[in-house]
C-alpha cells in the first residue's frame, strides 16, 4: 500500500486549499482513509476519516469548514479546506486501515501513512 499526499501550500487566513492523496494498493471502498495533522510542537490531530462505507466523521476544530471526498475510480480522496486560520498549519498527512476498525480518531489505528503535505496559513 502506498499513499502519495499533495496539493498543501501557504495561504492566507480565510483561504481555501484542496489536498489529494492517492491511494495504491488498495480499494477505498474497502478501507477508512483519515487525514491527520501535526503543528509545530504538537501531538498529531485527528482531521477526518471517511469509512469504508461512505459516512465520514470530522474532529471539532475543523467541523464546518472541511469536508472529506473521495473517488473511487482515481482511488483518491480529497480534503477541501475552507476558511483556513492560522491555527490549521500542520503537515497534513492522509492514512489508511482496512481493518474497518472503529477506532477511527486514534492514529494507531491506521497502518499505512502517506508522506505528508506542509499547509502554512498566514494572519
Amino acid at each position: 500500500v502506498q499513499l502519495q499526499a499533495s496539493g498543501g501550500g501557504l495561504v492566507q487566513a480565510g483561504g481555501s486549499l484542496r489536498l489529494s492523496c492517492a491511494a495504491s494498493g488498495l480499494t477505498l471502498r474497502s478501507a477508512t482513509m483519515a487525514w491527520f495533522r501535526q503543528g509545530p510542537g504538537k501531538e498529531r490531530e485527528f482531521v477526518t476519516a471517511i469509512r469504508w462505507s461512505g459516512s465520514t466523521a470530522y474532529g471539532d476544530s475543523v467541523k464546518g469548514r472541511f469536508t472529506a471526498s473521495r473517488d473511487s475510480a482515481k482511488n483518491t480522496v480529497y480534503l477541501q479546506m475552507n476558511n483556513l486560520k492560522p491555527e490549521d498549519t500542520a503537515v497534513y498527512y492522509c492514512a489508511a486501515d482496512r481493518t474497518r476498525n472503529v477506532a477511527i480518531f486514534y492514529a494507531r489505528t491506521y497502518d499505512y501513512w502517506g508522506q505528508g503535505t506542509q499547509v502554512t496559513v498566514s494572519s
